[in-house]
């Protein structure tokens, strides 16, 4: 889960900085070594048993089931797309990596975001069909947000969703806007809906400014209700309260695809840093504390010909698991 727990805090209160690499409104904090950190995991491959002839596709959305342990994969029916498979592209493990769990056949075209709730329910996004899908644990849809196959930035349409969260209260907030793929002029904004979907407020548009977003790709809550947008285009982290006003910039945990919070024990997976785009910052996976901004680990790339995660999730044992998209894959992340 990331981060249902703790109760919101005013606004004044979320605004006072804290020492060290926590910044307020645009002021940047930087690493000194992007790619230091001790790295106290190994690498578990093959731990999640696919039924027979089921292979990984594009393993897009990782989150931990209200258990704690168990972990939920949202990846692209054993591809690069849903479109035309009958293949579930919801799978739940237990702790043992057994799958217990599988459903959404017939229901996507791309996935993308994952959020497992408190109650047990399921939010996903698909950036193709424009939509935002609440599932019930039987897999059935209780809930969809925006309109199927519509493009718009208004308040009931959406443009390449990529994310989803809900607060501790229930607010549903949403990741609008993947670049360029898989459709053009996407949206660059955040989306706040009540508990029963009623339209709240956007902010943000294109752009590289305070508050402004290129490629807003994952979403996470900590305990005091603060908002962390893995703004990933623009190489940074942006926080905010949950009325969308601006707390701070950070850029110490490299070019975030995927964020995870548990425990204000903050998860960012790294999957495109190299030479090229954000040096000096290599990819992996940087995990830091959401109260002074400090990255104290960094689990570094396992294999050179892929990159790295894009979705992440801890569970409340510390084990990391990861997502990956070009490289089709899923690993868990043992503690030492």
């Amino acid at each position: 889960m990331r981060q249902h727990a703790g109760s919101m805090l005013s606004a004044a209160v979320l605004g006072i900085a804290v020492a060290g690499a926590f910044t307020i409104a645009g002021r940047q904090a930087k690493a000194d070594d992007p790619n230091g950190g001790a790295n106290p995991y190994h690498v578990v491959s093959d731990w999640a048993k696919l039924p027979q002839g089921r292979r990984w596709g594009m393993a897009i959305g990782v989150d931990i089931d209200r258990d704690g342990t168990s972990v939920w994969v949202f990846d692209r029916c054993g591809g690069k797309t849903c479109e035309g498979s009958n293949v579930a592209p919801l799978q739940k493990f237990d702790s043992t990596g057994r799958l217990v769990e599988s459903f959404g056949s017939d229901l996507f075209n791309w996935p993308h975001g994952l959020f497992a709730a408190p109650d047990g329910t399921v939010w996903v996004t698909d950036g193709q069909k424009q939509i935002v899908v609440q599932l019930a644990t039987d897999g059935s849809v209780m809930r969809m947000l925006g309109k199927s196959g519509v493009t718009g930035n208004g308040p009931d349409t959406f443009n390449s969703p990529s994310d989803v969260v809900l607060s501790p209260d229930g607010d549903i907030f949403v990741a609008d806007g993947h670049g360029d793929f898989p459709v053009k002029n996407t949206n660059d904004r955040i989306v706040k809906f009540s508990k029963d979907g009623k339209f709240l407020k956007a902010w943000g548009h294109h752009g590289a400014g305070p508050g402004e977003f290129d490629v807003p790709h994952g979403l996470a809550m900590d305990s005091t209700g603060r908002l962390f947008v893995a703004d990933r285009a623009n190489n940074r982290i942006q926080v905010f309260d949950p009325n969308g006003k601006l707390l701070a910039v950070w850029k110490q945990f490299g070019r975030p695809s995927g964020i995870y919070i548990r425990d204000d024990i903050i998860y960012v997976a790294d999957s495109q840093s190299d030479e090229k785009t954000n040096p000096p910052f290599r990819q992996g996976i940087r995990i830091g504390s959401v109260k002074d901004g400090k990255v104290t680990a960094y689990i570094p790339h396992v294999d050179p010909k892929i990159s790295m995660p894009e979705g992440v999730a801890a569970d409340k044992n510390g084990n990391v698991f990861g997502g990956f998209a070009t490289g089709m894959d899923f690993k868990k992340f043992a503690k030492n």
